[in-house]
């Protein structure tokens, strides 16, 4: 499985033949791509409609490429409206398989104002992760651990609109994940995080999970 961080809450995954976008913000401030430069995609996750997340984004490489958009159902319902013909309507604790790719809709703590804000927790045939969206620490993190182990997770650190170090070193911990990658940091001064005290905090209280800092445009080979 390979992760590329594309800044903010954004990544590409790419496993056994398949491309992932997952809240592909390709307009934000750090993104190292604009829509124009990809040329593949195979599923493309949004996990609420704030403007840092990238649903327009989304929707205009789901034209582009054929790639099928999975969301919330109102928001899913949404991207229909807006031209989409491949889109699935997903609902929370919901699972889709496509082309050997399993997706599982899965709740968040956080606001939208379409729908309700979700995570992603995606299973490919050799390899899996979790991408939590924005959200606070909840404990059935635990639960999803146990159900999916999920083998990385993609954990916002910086605090104001979602959990901080603390908080996101105890849900590393509740999932147990091979790998843990902070995301949603030092894109806005509210939002500045060290991702090294993160992955201190982690050390002490997931030992086994691996801490990997990826800069944005840079890419991390999970095997």
């Amino acid at each position: 499985m390979k992760v590329t961080y594309l800044g903010h809450a954004s990544f590409k995954i790419e496993s056994d033949g398949k491309t992932v976008y997952v809240d592909p913000w390709l307009n934000g401030p750090t993104s190292p791509i604009k829509v124009k430069d990809v040329e593949r995609a195979d599923l493309v996750l949004v996990t609420h409609d704030h403007g840092d997340h990238g649903y327009q984004e989304a929707v205009e490489i789901c034209k582009k490429t054929g790639a099928y958009f999975i969301a919330i159902n109102e928001l899913a319902i949404q991207a229909q409206s807006d031209g989409l013909e491949n889109v699935h309507t997903l609902n929370i604790g919901g699972s889709v398989d496509v082309d050997g790719v399993i997706v599982t809709l899965v709740q968040a703590f956080h606001s939208c104002g379409v729908g309700a804000p979700t995570g992603f927790i995606v299973k490919f045939p050799n390899g899996s992760f979790y991408h939590p969206g924005d959200t606070g620490l909840f404990a059935t993190m635990e639960l999803f651990g146990e159900l999916y182990k999920p083998e990385v997770f993609f954990c916002p650190i910086g605090s104001y609109y979602t959990m901080d170090i603390h908080q996101a070193a105890v849900a590393t911990k509740l999932l147990k994940p091979k790998v843990v990658i902070p995301m949603h940091y030092d894109t806005f001064p509210a939002i500045k995080a060290d991702p090294k005290e993160f992955g201190k905090l982690v050390a002490e209280k997931s030992p086994r999970t691996k801490v990997e800092i990826v800069t944005p445009g840079k890419s991390l080979d999970i095997k």
